[in-house]
């Protein structure tokens, strides 16, 4: 199990950089999909930090989802 979790960050990795390319784009609708997977990451970094007690990683992902569930309401208006 360890394992497994261990070869999470390369999925959260690639999640991120997609949701960077996503949030870049003029259509409001994949800006919103570049959020909502910018928290997939966040959760995936969050699940990665927990089994490496990086506390302050899973601080910054936390301020980061607030941040992004930010982005996709004032993306809706």
């Amino acid at each position: 199990m360890d394992e497994l979790i261990d070869l999470l960050q390369w999925p959260a990795m690639a999640v991120t950089l997609l949701s960077s390319y996503l949030i870049g784009s003029k259509r409001a609708g994949k800006r919103v999909v570049g959020f909502c997977s910018f928290i997939l990451s966040n959760i995936l970094w969050i699940v990665w930090g927990w089994h490496d007690e990086a506390w302050a990683l899973i601080t910054l992902q936390v301020a980061l989802m607030c941040t992004n569930i930010r982005g996709i309401i004032k993306n809706e208006h």
